[in-house]
Protein backbone atom coordinates (compact mmCIF):
# COMPACT_ATOMS: atom_id res chain seq x y z
CA UNK A 1 0.00 0.00 0.00
CA UNK A 2 0.58 3.59 -1.07
CA UNK A 3 -0.31 6.90 0.15
CA UNK A 4 0.06 10.34 -1.15
CA UNK A 5 -1.98 13.40 0.41
CA UNK A 6 -2.75 15.37 3.45
CA UNK A 7 -0.91 14.01 6.20
CA UNK A 8 -2.48 11.37 7.96
CA UNK A 9 -1.84 8.66 11.08
CA UNK A 10 -0.95 5.38 9.68
CA UNK A 11 -3.14 3.76 11.51
CA UNK A 12 -5.95 5.32 9.82
CA UNK A 13 -4.50 3.32 6.41
CA UNK A 14 -3.06 -0.28 8.21
CA UNK A 15 -5.85 -0.97 11.04
CA UNK A 16 -9.01 0.77 10.99
CA UNK A 17 -10.09 0.16 7.28
CA UNK A 18 -12.24 -3.23 7.13
CA UNK A 19 -10.01 -5.00 4.95
CA UNK A 20 -6.50 -2.91 5.80
CA UNK A 21 -3.27 -3.88 5.22
CA UNK A 22 -3.06 -5.58 8.50
CA UNK A 23 -6.16 -7.96 7.62
CA UNK A 24 -4.62 -8.76 3.89
CA UNK A 25 -1.32 -10.39 6.19
CA UNK A 26 -3.63 -12.81 7.50
CA UNK A 27 -6.40 -12.93 4.52
CA UNK A 28 -5.38 -11.91 1.39
CA UNK A 29 -8.40 -12.50 -1.10
CA UNK A 30 -6.41 -11.73 -4.35
CA UNK A 31 -2.27 -12.27 -3.53
CA UNK A 32 -0.66 -14.71 -4.17
CA UNK A 33 -0.61 -16.10 -1.10
CA UNK A 34 -3.70 -15.81 1.41
CA UNK A 35 -0.91 -15.20 4.35
CA UNK A 36 1.79 -12.63 4.40
CA UNK A 37 3.77 -13.49 7.76
CA UNK A 38 7.55 -13.01 6.58
CA UNK A 39 7.86 -9.73 7.59
CA UNK A 40 6.92 -6.03 6.91
CA UNK A 41 7.78 -2.32 6.94
CA UNK A 42 6.63 0.88 6.58
CA UNK A 43 7.92 3.67 5.39
CA UNK A 44 7.44 7.44 5.81
CA UNK A 45 8.63 11.02 4.82
CA UNK A 46 8.34 13.23 8.13
CA UNK A 47 11.05 16.16 8.81
CA UNK A 48 13.90 16.09 6.56
CA UNK A 49 13.91 14.49 2.97
CA UNK A 50 14.91 11.17 3.58
CA UNK A 51 12.40 8.82 4.73
CA UNK A 52 12.24 6.71 8.03
CA UNK A 53 11.74 3.05 7.79
CA UNK A 54 10.44 0.73 10.62
CA UNK A 55 11.06 -3.08 9.35
CA UNK A 56 10.50 -6.24 11.64
CA UNK A 57 10.58 -10.45 11.06
CA UNK A 58 7.43 -10.97 12.77
CA UNK A 59 4.40 -11.31 11.72
CA UNK A 60 2.50 -7.70 10.68
CA UNK A 61 -0.67 -8.83 12.67
CA UNK A 62 1.22 -9.42 15.87
CA UNK A 63 3.42 -6.55 16.32
CA UNK A 64 2.97 -4.66 19.18
CA UNK A 65 5.13 -2.03 18.07
CA UNK A 66 3.84 -1.07 14.90
CA UNK A 67 0.30 -0.81 16.28
CA UNK A 68 1.92 1.93 19.02
CA UNK A 69 3.88 3.43 16.53
CA UNK A 70 0.93 3.71 13.83
CA UNK A 71 -0.78 5.81 16.30
CA UNK A 72 1.58 8.62 16.69
CA UNK A 73 3.30 8.60 12.88
CA UNK A 74 1.23 11.13 10.56
CA UNK A 75 2.40 11.24 6.77
CA UNK A 76 1.62 12.46 3.50
CA UNK A 77 3.64 10.34 2.02
CA UNK A 78 3.40 6.73 3.42
CA UNK A 79 4.47 3.11 2.29
CA UNK A 80 3.43 -0.32 3.95
CA UNK A 81 4.21 -3.77 3.03
CA UNK A 82 3.60 -7.44 4.18
CA UNK A 83 5.67 -10.05 2.59
CA UNK A 84 5.64 -13.33 1.71
CA UNK A 85 8.95 -14.65 0.78
CA UNK A 86 9.39 -16.06 -2.97
CA UNK A 87 12.68 -18.07 -1.60
CA UNK A 88 15.06 -15.34 0.31
CA UNK A 89 15.59 -15.58 3.99
CA UNK A 90 13.30 -14.16 6.21
CA UNK A 91 15.42 -11.55 7.83
CA UNK A 92 15.30 -7.79 7.91
CA UNK A 93 16.97 -6.28 5.57
CA UNK A 94 14.81 -8.42 3.06
CA UNK A 95 11.71 -6.86 4.30
CA UNK A 96 10.28 -4.09 2.02
CA UNK A 97 10.62 -1.11 1.63
CA UNK A 98 13.73 -0.19 0.53
CA UNK A 99 15.43 2.96 1.02
CA UNK A 100 18.06 4.88 -0.86
CA UNK A 101 19.11 8.36 0.20
CA UNK A 102 15.27 10.01 -0.46
CA UNK A 103 13.80 7.33 -2.67
CA UNK A 104 11.89 4.44 -1.14
CA UNK A 105 10.70 1.23 -3.62
CA UNK A 106 8.52 -1.75 -2.47
CA UNK A 107 7.54 -4.69 -5.18
CA UNK A 108 4.73 -7.71 -5.23
CA UNK A 109 5.84 -10.47 -7.40
CA UNK A 110 9.02 -12.25 -8.16
CA UNK A 111 11.78 -12.50 -10.69
CA UNK A 112 11.72 -16.15 -11.80
CA UNK A 113 14.69 -18.17 -11.43
CA UNK A 114 16.15 -15.22 -9.72
CA UNK A 115 19.09 -17.51 -8.30
CA UNK A 116 20.64 -18.70 -11.53
CA UNK A 117 20.68 -15.06 -12.97
CA UNK A 118 21.69 -13.18 -9.64
CA UNK A 119 25.33 -12.70 -10.66
CA UNK A 120 24.78 -11.28 -13.81
CA UNK A 121 22.06 -8.69 -12.26
CA UNK A 122 23.81 -7.29 -9.09
CA UNK A 123 27.01 -6.80 -11.26
CA UNK A 124 25.18 -4.67 -13.83
CA UNK A 125 24.46 -2.35 -10.65
CA UNK A 126 26.40 0.99 -10.65
CA UNK A 127 29.78 0.13 -8.47
CA UNK A 128 28.76 3.05 -6.50
CA UNK A 129 25.75 1.68 -5.52
CA UNK A 130 26.43 -1.59 -5.33
CA UNK A 131 27.41 -1.40 -0.94
CA UNK A 132 24.06 0.03 -0.17
CA UNK A 133 22.91 -3.67 -1.43
CA UNK A 134 22.05 -4.83 2.07
CA UNK A 135 19.36 -7.82 1.61
CA UNK A 136 19.09 -10.70 -0.74
CA UNK A 137 16.10 -10.36 -2.08
CA UNK A 138 15.07 -10.04 -6.38
CA UNK A 139 13.33 -6.70 -5.35
CA UNK A 140 16.05 -4.62 -3.56
CA UNK A 141 18.28 -6.11 -6.87
CA UNK A 142 15.42 -4.69 -9.76
CA UNK A 143 15.56 -1.17 -7.27
CA UNK A 144 19.14 -1.00 -7.62
CA UNK A 145 18.96 -1.52 -11.17
CA UNK A 146 16.52 0.98 -11.49
CA UNK A 147 18.65 3.73 -9.83
CA UNK A 148 21.77 2.30 -11.87
CA UNK A 149 19.38 3.33 -15.22
CA UNK A 150 18.34 6.57 -13.77
CA UNK A 151 15.62 6.09 -11.47
CA UNK A 152 16.24 9.60 -9.84
CA UNK A 153 15.89 11.70 -13.28
CA UNK A 154 13.50 9.48 -15.31
CA UNK A 155 11.50 7.22 -13.18
CA UNK A 156 9.17 5.81 -15.43
CA UNK A 157 12.21 5.07 -18.24
CA UNK A 158 14.61 3.76 -15.75
CA UNK A 159 11.99 1.31 -14.38
CA UNK A 160 11.49 0.18 -17.89
CA UNK A 161 15.38 -0.04 -18.78
CA UNK A 162 15.60 -2.22 -15.73
CA UNK A 163 12.86 -4.49 -16.71
CA UNK A 164 14.01 -4.80 -19.53
CA UNK A 165 17.78 -5.88 -18.78
CA UNK A 166 16.72 -8.43 -16.31
CA UNK A 167 14.22 -9.57 -19.19
CA UNK A 168 17.11 -10.20 -21.72
CA UNK A 169 19.50 -11.36 -19.18
CA UNK A 170 16.68 -14.24 -17.92
CA UNK A 171 16.13 -14.77 -21.73
CA UNK A 172 19.96 -15.63 -22.24
CA UNK A 173 19.78 -17.93 -19.74
CA UNK A 174 16.60 -19.56 -21.37
CA UNK A 175 14.38 -18.15 -18.65
CA UNK A 176 10.63 -17.71 -20.13
CA UNK A 177 8.42 -15.21 -18.37
CA UNK A 178 10.97 -13.79 -15.63
CA UNK A 179 9.58 -10.83 -14.40
CA UNK A 180 5.77 -10.40 -12.44
CA UNK A 181 5.73 -7.15 -10.52
CA UNK A 182 3.43 -4.31 -9.36
CA UNK A 183 5.59 -1.94 -7.74
CA UNK A 184 5.51 1.45 -5.93
CA UNK A 185 8.32 4.08 -5.88
CA UNK A 186 8.61 7.34 -4.32
CA UNK A 187 11.18 10.52 -3.90
CA UNK A 188 9.14 12.02 -1.25
CA UNK A 189 7.06 14.75 -3.73
CA UNK A 190 5.45 12.27 -6.05
CA UNK A 191 4.56 8.78 -6.73
CA UNK A 192 4.93 6.45 -9.46
CA UNK A 193 3.77 2.42 -9.65
CA UNK A 194 3.75 0.11 -12.46
CA UNK A 195 1.91 -3.37 -13.06
CA UNK A 196 3.59 -5.81 -15.14
CA UNK A 197 4.44 -9.07 -16.06
CA UNK A 198 6.47 -10.63 -18.71
CA UNK A 199 3.61 -12.91 -19.24
CA UNK A 200 0.95 -10.23 -19.49
CA UNK A 201 -1.02 -11.76 -16.31
CA UNK A 202 0.06 -9.52 -13.63
CA UNK A 203 -0.09 -9.49 -9.60
CA UNK A 204 -3.68 -7.07 -9.03
CA UNK A 205 -2.86 -3.39 -8.35
CA UNK A 206 -5.79 -0.51 -7.49
CA UNK A 207 -5.68 3.13 -7.27
CA UNK A 208 -8.36 5.27 -5.31
CA UNK A 209 -10.89 7.38 -7.66
CA UNK A 210 -10.24 11.18 -7.37
CA UNK A 211 -11.15 12.38 -4.04
CA UNK A 212 -13.36 14.65 -4.39
CA UNK A 213 -15.19 12.26 -6.45
CA UNK A 214 -15.00 9.61 -3.44
CA UNK A 215 -15.82 12.57 -0.72
CA UNK A 216 -19.35 12.87 -3.07
CA UNK A 217 -20.14 9.21 -3.33
CA UNK A 218 -19.46 8.36 0.24
CA UNK A 219 -19.81 11.32 2.82
CA UNK A 220 -20.41 9.12 5.54
CA UNK A 221 -16.83 7.96 5.77
CA UNK A 222 -15.56 10.46 7.65
CA UNK A 223 -11.98 9.51 7.24
CA UNK A 224 -11.80 10.41 3.52
CA UNK A 225 -12.14 14.47 4.39
CA UNK A 226 -8.73 14.08 6.38
CA UNK A 227 -7.34 13.05 2.90
CA UNK A 228 -7.03 16.31 0.78
CA UNK A 229 -8.34 16.85 -2.71
CA UNK A 230 -5.22 15.47 -4.17
CA UNK A 231 -4.98 12.36 -2.14
CA UNK A 232 -4.47 8.87 -3.79
CA UNK A 233 -4.16 5.51 -1.85
CA UNK A 234 -2.71 2.40 -4.23
CA UNK A 235 -2.92 -1.26 -3.04
CA UNK A 236 -2.37 -4.48 -3.96
CA UNK A 237 -6.51 -5.49 -2.86
CA UNK A 238 -9.49 -2.40 -1.81
CA UNK A 239 -8.99 -1.88 1.61
CA UNK A 240 -12.88 -1.50 1.87
CA UNK A 241 -15.60 -1.97 -0.47
CA UNK A 242 -17.14 1.22 -1.37
CA UNK A 243 -18.63 1.22 -4.75
CA UNK A 244 -16.60 3.63 -7.29
CA UNK A 245 -13.88 4.00 -4.88
CA UNK A 246 -11.39 1.92 -6.66
CA UNK A 247 -9.79 1.05 -9.91
CA UNK A 248 -7.82 -1.67 -11.45
CA UNK A 249 -4.64 -0.83 -12.97
CA UNK A 250 -4.52 -1.47 -16.61
CA UNK A 251 -2.05 -4.34 -17.33
CA UNK A 252 1.23 -3.28 -18.42
CA UNK A 253 0.88 -0.29 -17.09
CA UNK A 254 2.66 2.93 -14.92
CA UNK A 255 1.09 5.47 -13.06
CA UNK A 256 2.32 9.10 -11.21
CA UNK A 257 0.67 10.86 -8.67
CA UNK A 258 2.02 14.31 -7.32
CA UNK A 259 4.34 16.90 -9.01
CA UNK A 260 4.77 15.19 -12.63
CA UNK A 261 1.13 15.40 -12.78
CA UNK A 262 -2.05 12.66 -12.40
CA UNK A 263 -1.96 9.86 -15.01
CA UNK A 264 -1.97 6.29 -16.04
CA UNK A 265 0.25 5.67 -18.88
CA UNK A 266 1.49 2.42 -21.01
CA UNK A 267 4.49 0.75 -19.56
CA UNK A 268 6.69 -0.82 -22.02
CA UNK A 269 10.19 -2.62 -21.03
CA UNK A 270 13.24 -1.41 -23.40
CA UNK A 271 15.65 -3.48 -23.58
CA UNK A 272 19.72 -2.57 -23.71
Amino acid sequence: MAYSGAPILAEDLLFRPVHSLIDQSLHSQLGATTTNGDGFGIGWYGEGPRPALFKSIEPAWNDRNLRELATQVRSGMLFAHVRASTGTPVQRSNCHPFRQDNWLWMHNGAIADYLKIKRDLLLAVDAALYPNILGSTDSEALFYLALTFGLTDDPLGAVGRAVGFVEKVAHAHDIANPVQMTVATSDGTSLWFFRYSSEKHSRSLFYSTEMSTLQALHPEVKVLGELGPKARIVVSEPLRDLPGAWNEMPESSAGTVGAYGDEILPFVPVAP
